[in-house]
């Protein structure tokens, strides 16, 4: 497969060739993938927590479990003052 950059993504493999991190422009591509890689499996698994914490907010909810908006920002508040306040 051959691929050709746009001149503002050759401007960034050059300028990674230059810093001296890597030795040729397949290495660069070579890391940019992985990264992406490793990102797209911690917004797999970050998405998947949303989605049950997302669940679970909905049955609690279903069972008449909810607080008022007002009340909870105060009491998200309070927890995020303790934590760092400490």
């Amino acid at each position: 497969m051959q691929v050709t950059l746009p001149p503002e993504l050759e401007l960034i493999v050059s300028r990674q060739l230059t810093s001296g991190k890597y030795q040729s422009a397949i290495e660069v591509i070579r890391t940019a993938i992985e990264l992406l890689e490793q990102q797209e499996d911690i917004y797999q698994g970050k998405l998947a927590e949303l989605q049950q914490a997302a669940q679970v907010g909905w049955e609690a909810s279903q069972r008449g479990e909810v607080v008022d908006g007002s009340i909870a920002m105060e009491q998200i508040r309070s927890n995020l003052n303790s934590r760092y306040t400490k």
